[in-house]
Parts: structure tokens; C-alpha cells; sequence
């Protein structure tokens, strides 16, 4: 039976992968894509999905809730203020991963992980 495996470990412990994957989620919502291995991807998919879904209810309780993974002041105004807004009327599948193929050092998969509706750009 394959009971516990619904979190992807990462060959970390748990208080090692939840900050990995507040540092990926930060630099996610900063950057709007990024670059990373294909099982972190994978493992970071349905955190920022989360974090998203959580920040387009515009609460006291659920900044705070989402604060508590994004420390960064300005990159949680951002997910709040832009990336919620974005996404109001979309009811999940913010996100996409492309493969990119294996690294040359180690062979390691290679993905992208990117929000899927760019900001509209103002002229």
C-alpha cells in the first residue's frame, strides 16, 4: 500500500523543504517564471496554486494567512494587488510547467514553471 506519499520529500526534511518552497513560491511570484528542476517544479505547483487561490479572497485572514509563506512586503502587495486580480475569474490552473530536458552536469530533468496569463502591458 502506499500510504504517506502524497508529499514529494525532495530528499529534504520538512522544515528544509517548506523553506524551499517559500524561497521558490517568493522568487515564482517575483520573476513570473522560473527555472528549476522538474520534481521541484512538480512539488511547487500545487503550493503556489494554493497561495493564489487564497489571495484573490481579499480578507484580513487570508493575507495573513499567505504572509505566512511570502515574507517579502512587496512581492505579497504584488500577489494581492496584481497576480489575484489576474486570475479572478479563472477557478484554478494558474500555473504551467515545461520540460526543458536533463542538465549536462548531472542529468538531472529541467523545467519551467511559469504563471500562465502574462500582466498586460500599459502603453
Amino acid at each position: 500500500m502506499k500510504h504517506g506519499d502524497k508529499v514529494k520529500k525532495l530528499s529534504r526534511n520538512t522544515s528544509h523543504r517548506r523553506a524551499l518552497l517559500r524561497n521558490l513560491a517568493t522568487a515564482l511570484f517575483k520573476y513570473e517564471s522560473i527555472t528549476t528542476t522538474l520534481q521541484k517544479a512538480k512539488a511547487l505547483r500545487p503550493y503556489a496554486e494554493k497561495l493564489i487561490s487564497k489571495s484573490k479572497i481579499e480578507t484580513l485572514q487570508s493575507r495573513r494567512l499567505v504572509a505566512q509563506s511570502i515574507h517579502e512586503k512587496d512581492i505579497l502587495k504584488k500577489l494581492f494587488s496584481d497576480i489575484a486580480l489576474r486570475y479572478k475569474n479563472r477557478n484554478g490552473g494558474y500555473l504551467r510547467i515545461y520540460k526543458l530536458g536533463f542538465r549536462k552536469t548531472d542529468g538531472t530533468e529541467m523545467a519551467i514553471i511559469e504563471l500562465v496569463e502574462e500582466a498586460l502591458v500599459q502603453k
